[in-house]
């Protein structure tokens, strides 16, 4: 498998009369972001925006909450994460109709992003505009084995689970911790403190993908350009 394949499983997913979701599963640190950001990047390459992404993360509960919750110490685990309204909003983007507005005028939906620096969520951040007729989402626990992860699992086309070299996916999440204001011995406590036993959870869900994506295929080569031929029949350009 190359990446190309990829995209052209990816754009196959779209039907003429439905927008279609898929979702990119793996442990903190294994790439689903960069995953996901490539192939919209290449699928959205022909100068078309029929592919939008849609993070997991923005629907982090905020920290005062997790405060709250008294759950702070544990932020990444599947309890942090408002996962009943991550699976409605997957509901609204699988159901609004291209040719149809949302009630302000452009049909635009817009989801919740994650800002790194702050780790915290963003209200409003990414918007989907009605012309996406494929939305990637990536997250941690598309297939998790409970009964409001299920909802999510329910709204996607196919899952694909993202795997990585495990000492590699801990030095790629240490340098990230530390890119984002940690100290060195706090970054490394908490990958193999808080982020292992998420990964440990995500790690069993493997068997539930409908694909697993190792680096050797990420890191293939592929057009710098996607022709028209990735484009699922129906798809338009952008009004």
């Amino acid at each position: 498998m190359t990446f190309d394949d990829l995209l052209e499983r990816a754009a196959s997913l779209v039907r003429p009369d439905r927008r279609a979701i898929l979702g990119v599963a793996g442990s903190p640190g294994a790439g689903k972001t960069t995953l996901a950001e490539r192939l919209v990047g290449e699928l959205n390459g022909d100068g078309g925006h029929w592919v939008a992404q849609v993070p997991m993360d923005g629907f982090h509960l905020a920290d005062v909450e997790l405060e709250r919750l008294g759950r702070r110490d544990r932020k990444g685990a599947p309890d942090t994460f408002d996962a009943a309204g991550y699976a409605a909003l997957l509901r609204r983007l699988r159901e609004q109709d291209e040719d149809e507005g949302d009630g302000d005028g452009d049909g635009i939906v817009y989801a919740p992003g994650f800002e790194r620096t702050l780790e915290q969520p963003i209200a409003g951040a990414v918007p989907v505009p009605r012309t996406a007729r494929l939305i990637i989402t990536e997250g941690n626990y598309l297939l998790l084995r409970d009964a409001v992860w299920e909802r999510v699992r329910a709204q996607l086309d196919e899952v694909w689970f993202c795997e990585l070299d495990e000492s590699e996916r801990v030095s790629r999440l240490v340098a990230r911790h530390e890119e984002f204001g940690k100290d060195h011995e706090t970054a490394v406590a908490w990958v193999l403190g808080t982020d292992q036993r998420n990964a440990d959870l995500v790690a069993a869900t493997r068997a539930r993908a409908d694909l697993v994506v190792g680096p050797a295929v990420t890191s293939s080569g592929s057009t710098p350009r996607v022709p028209p031929a990735h484009r699922p029949p129906g798809s338009r350009s952008a009004r």
